[in-house]
C-alpha cells in the first residue's frame, strides 16, 4: 500500500545520502516487498482457520481489519519517527516486532491469538513502510532519479500477490499448512534484520522524537476541489483490495467449487499481481488521465467477476479480476499520484495522512460490514451487495472526475467568450 516517501532529515540537512555499498538499494527494496508478503499469507489460511476453530465469517473480517487498524495506528504515530532516530533503529524494532508477530501465528490455536498476531503485524508493517520508503529515497542513485517512487509503489502490490500465492502453495503441497510458512517467514526476517544491522545509516539523528509521534491529518481548504473527486476512487479501489483479501479465498471455494487452498493465493494475485504490472506500465502517464479510466476498469472488472460467479464460470469470474487489477493499479496511480501533485511542501506530511487514512479505512471498514452480511445473509448475497456497492462507488468516482473536467474547460473558455 502506497506511502509517499517523506523529505529526509539526510536530505534537508544535507547528511549522509550515498553508500559505497551498491547492494543497499535493491536489499531494502526487498525487505519493502518482504513485509507486504508477510501481511497477505494469512489470506489463503483464513479458511482453513476457519475449519479448524469454527468462528463466524464476521470474525474472520474483523481480524483482517485489526492488522489495518493496527498499521494506520503506526503509520500515523511513528510515521516521521526515522527522522529523529534514524532508519536503521526503527527497521530494527519493525523487524523485531514482526518477527514476534509471526511467532504467534506459529503458535496460534483459536481466533483470539490469531487477532493478537495481526495487530502486531500491522503496526510492525506501517514502521517498516514509512522508514523503507523514506531509505529509498535516501539511496535513490542519482542516475535513476523516481525509481525510489516506483519501488514504493509496485512493492506493495507485489508484495502482496507474491505472499499469498507462495502462501497457497505452501498450504497446498507442504507440510504442517498452518506453521510452514510462518517458520520460513521467520527465517527471512532474520536475513532482514541482518541486513538492518549492516546497511548504512542514511538519516542524522535530530531533536523532535516525541513530538514527531501526534498525528497531523487534514485537508487544506485550497486542495478540497481535487482531493473531493478522488475520494471515492481511492475507497472503492481499496475495499476491493480488502474484500480479495479477507473474502476471496471463501468465494472460490463455496461459490465457485475451487476447493485448493493454492487457488487462494492465485486469487489475490490476479488482483494485486495485475496491479503491480499497472504500475509498473502506467508509471510514466500524467495522473489526472488515469482517474476516470481507472474507475470504468474497476467497476467493468467486478461486474464481470460478479457474472462468472453467477454463471459458475471460473475463467470469466478471473479474467474480471484480471481487469479490476489493472483498475486498481491505475488507481492507486492515480490517486496518490494526485495527492503527491497537489501538496505543497508544507503541507504533504499531514495530506498524505489523509490519504492513508481515506485508503485503510476503505479497505477494513468494508471488509468487516462483509463479513457481517455474509453472517447474517449468507455469502453469495453478501458479495452480490459488496461488488455492487463498489460499483456504485467507482461509478460516482467516474462522475465526479468527468464534472471536474468540465468545470475546468469551462473556466478555461470562459475569457474567450
Amino acid at each position: 500500500m502506497p506511502v509517499e516517501p517523506p523529505v529526509t532529515a539526510a536530505q534537508r540537512a544535507g547528511g549522509p545520502r550515498r553508500t559505497l555499498w551498491k547492494g543497499a538499494f535493491p536489499g531494502v527494496a526487498a525487505v519493502f516487498v518482504l513485509f507486504l508478503a508477510a501481511s497477505s499469507v494469512p489470506s489463503p489460511l483464513y479458511a482453513l482457520y476457519q475449519q479448524q476453530w469454527h468462528f463466524a465469517a464476521w470474525a474472520l473480517t474483523v481480524v483482517f481489519a485489526l492488522y489495518v487498524v493496527g498499521l494506520l495506528g503506526s503509520l500515523l504515530v511513528v510515521g516521521a519517527l526515522s527522522d529523529h532516530l534514524g532508519r536503521r533503529p526503527v527497521l530494527a524494532a519493525a523487524i523485531g516486532l514482526e518477527m514476534v508477530s509471526l511467532v504467534l501465528f506459529f503458535t496460534a490455536g483459536n481466533v483470539f491469538l490469531l487477532a493478537a498476531a495481526r495487530v502486531l503485524q500491522g503496526i510492525a508493517t506501517g514502521a517498516a513502510m514509512t522508514t523503507l520508503s523514506a531509505t529509498l529515497v535516501d539511496l535513490e542513485p542519482s542516475h535513476a532519479r523516481g525509481r525510489a517512487g516506483v519501488i514504493t509503489s509496485v512493492s506493495p502490490m507485489a508484495g502482496l500477490a507474491l505472499g499469498a500465492l507462495g502462501s497457497g502453495v505452501l498450504v497446498e503441497f507442504g507440510p504442517a499448512p498452518t506453521r510452514l510458512v510462518y517458520a520460513i517467514l521467520f527465517g527471512a526476517m532474520v536475513l532482514a534484520a541482518v541486513f538492518a544491522t549492516l546497511m548504512p545509516e542514511t538519516s542524522l539523528r535530530r531533536p523532535g522524537a516525541v513530538a514527531s509521534l501526534r498525528p497531523q491529518v487534514r485537508m487544506p481548504a485550497h486542495l478540497r476541489a481535487d482531493i473531493v473527486p478522488v475520494v471515492p476512487a481511492m475507497i472503492a479501489s481499496w475495499a476491493l483490495a480488502g474484500m480479495y483479501l479477507s473474502l476471496g479465498p471463501s468465494v472460490a471455494a463455496q461459490l465457485l467449487g475451487l476447493h485448493s487452498h493454492l487457488v487462494g493465493g492465485v486469487v489475490v494475485t490476479l488482483l494485486a499481481g495485475t496491479g503491480a504490472l499497472t504500475v509498473t506500465l502506467l508509471r510514466s502517464r500524467p495522473v489526472s488521465s488515469l482517474l476516470a479510466p481507472s474507475s470504468a476498469l474497476l467497476a467493468l472488472g467486478v461486474l464481470i467477476s460478479l457474472a462468472g460467479i453467477a454463471e459458475n464460470l471460473v475463467w470469466l469470474s478471473a479474467a474480471g479480476s484480471v481487469v479490476a487489477g489493472a483498475g486498481f493499479g491505475a488507481s492507486v496511480l492515480a490517486t496518490f499520484g494526485t495527492f503527491a501533485r497537489i501538496a505543497g511542501p508544507h503541507e504533504r506530511s499531514s495530506v498524505f495522512a489523509l490519504a492513508n487514512v481515506i485508503s485503510y479505512l476503505g479497505n477494513s471498514v468494508p471488509a468487516v460490514l462483509g463479513g457481517i452480511a455474509v453472517t447474517a445473509l449468507g455469502l453469495r448475497t453478501a458479495v452480490d451487495i459488496y461488488a455492487l456497492a463498489i460499483v456504485v462507488i467507482t461509478s460516482s468516482a467516474l462522475v465526479l472526475r468527468l464534472n471536474q473536467i468540465r468545470t475546468r474547460r469551462r473556466t478555461v473558455m470562459a475569457p474567450c467568450k
